[in-house]
């Protein structure tokens, strides 16, 4: 009877094994197949794609070029005008044989550390979710990225009401833009740099700020300037500045706790958080995103119960960027499986009358 029980215990534990790992596969699956719906239905939007590492290629470019080091960027490089202006850095339009792009130089020398940090994380995350690093020059701290005409995200809305974009303002154009930026969000927290947070998102300006606008009107993250990493496992957590940060856009854990009982602000007192933070701002940014287009009503009702999660008060609580973003998939996807059957059904009336 002992060894019958026994048995039977092996027995349910077993198939409690297989069904979790049965789970775990369709949920993989299911990933796999939400992700290839997305890229099919999307255009690329990587112009370096197949190049080795260290190597960049623009849209208009035939071959991968290595990155341009300080002679060829003085001898080849030439400035036009100033487009952008930051506490870290200049920002000038500039031409490269024929190509356009963008230069940043250090504005001062105090933030030179922030400066490096950022062409750091620019140089070891190169890929389709990032812009595409050209050359760098580190005697008088200048890089050279893919200069992208449309701007940051901050240009959205004025990018589609021009006359040639407007039809591209449409729930597909900008619920891509919004997987867009939950995949950043996912790539960061699972870079071959380590798990990195987006500090310099205070505001939804400044985040917003800190993305390009691709011609095909995709994103790309651009200013990695503050991207410290994290690793709850090693007690490796953060502090985004030693100011006080407020405001109902950066998340709880991000408020001095404190204010309430009137004690002044101390960093050596604040609490140090993760990469949750960025989940926390991920519905305000998605409601800059879809904007007033039509449908747009509809996607944030499907979206409503995981942005309550991302607003969660305990960072433990809010989702990963990954479960997000199959969310966001799932949606895109099933929106245009409905569309299309509806515009199906539309051709078939007009057909038949």
């Amino acid at each position: 009877m002992r060894h019958q029980a026994s048995f039977s215990i092996y027995q349910r534990t077993l198939v409690v094994a297989i069904c979790l790992g049965v789970l775990l596969l369709t949920n993989f699956f299911i990933y796999l197949y939400l992700d290839s719906v997305y890229e099919s239905d999307g255009q690329s939007f990587s112009s370096h794609d197949g190049c080795l590492a260290q190597y960049f290629k623009m849209p208009t470019m035939k071959n991968c070029t290595p990155w341009l080091n300080c002679s060829l960027i003085q001898s080849d490089v030439r400035k036009l005008k100033l487009i952008g202006h930051g506490g870290v850095k200049k920002v000038y339009l500039a031409e490269w044989k024929g190509q356009k792009v963008a230069v940043s130089k250090l504005s001062t020398a105090d933030y030179s550390e922030d400066f490096l940090h950022g062409l750091s994380m620019l140089k070891a995350l190169q890929g389709p979710r990032v812009v595409q690093l050209v050359g760098f020059c580190l005697e008088n701290h200048t890089m050279i990225t893919e200069y992208h005409p449309l701007g940051s995200l901050l240009n959205l809305n004025a990018a589609l009401a021009r006359d040639h974009q407007k039809s591209r303002d449409t729930w597909r154009t900008r619920l891509m833009l919004a997987i867009d930026y939950v995949a950043i969000l996912h790539y960061l927290h699972n870079s071959p740099a380590g798990r990195r947070v987006m500090c310099d998102s205070n505001t939804l300006e400044k985040t917003l700020s800190q993305f390009l606008l691709t011609n095909d009107f995709h994103l790309v993250v651009n200013d990695l300037d503050a991207l410290p990493e994290v690793d709850p496992s090693r007690g490796l957590l953060v502090k985004c500045g030693p100011r006080e940060l407020s405001g109902d856009f950066v998340a709880p854990e991000q408020r001095w706790p404190l204010d309430s009982a009137g004690t002044p602000f101390s960093n050596e007192l604040m609490r140090e958080y993760d990469e949750k933070t960025d989940i926390w701002k991920i519905p305000d940014v998605v409601q800059f995103l879809i904007g007033k287009v039509a449908a747009g009503d509809l996607i944030h009702f499907h979206l409503f119960e995981i942005h309550k999660k991302c607003k969660a008060e305990e960072p433990e609580l809010r989702p990963s960027a990954l479960d997000v973003l199959m969310i966001y998939k799932a949606l895109y996807s099933s929106m245009a499986r409905d569309n299309a059957l509806s515009l199906k059904n539309d051709s078939s009336v007009v057909q038949v009358t």
